[in-house]
């Protein structure tokens, strides 16, 4: 997976603006999490979301910040692993644990 880097709210808000034009994904990812680890190799391995979609690597222990305001943006739960689309600036779709499959994210888009 080419990721791009969540890190501070200055790029929420561009990932924001940029979700009106092509599907932006966002990956909660916890470095100390053995699921977290297991869907990250889920998503490194799939190829079929990077032409339909700008996909972003957030590290929930580094980032916790802009973690927190992910969830209040979007109004979403926060859990890790977790995986969201963002179009038009809402949260259209939403997974996480062993539910995070590529190919149903995929189908979102």
């Amino acid at each position: 997976m080419d990721w791009n880097y969540l890190e501070s709210e200055e790029g929420l808000a561009a990932l924001n603006k940029k979700s009106a034009d092509k599907p932006q994904v966002i990956f909660k990812h916890s470095t100390r999490c053995i699921t977290s680890s297991m869907a990250k190799n889920r998503m490194d391995n799939s190829k079929q979301l990077l032409d339909k979609a700008d996909v972003y690597l957030l590290n929930v222990i580094e980032h916790r910040p802009v973690s927190n305001l992910v969830a209040e943006q979007f109004g979403v739960t926060h859990e890790s692993p977790q995986v969201l689309v963002i179009k038009n600036g809402r949260a259209v779709y939403n997974e996480n644990h062993i539910g995070i499959q590529p190919a149903m994210i995929a189908l979102e888009l």
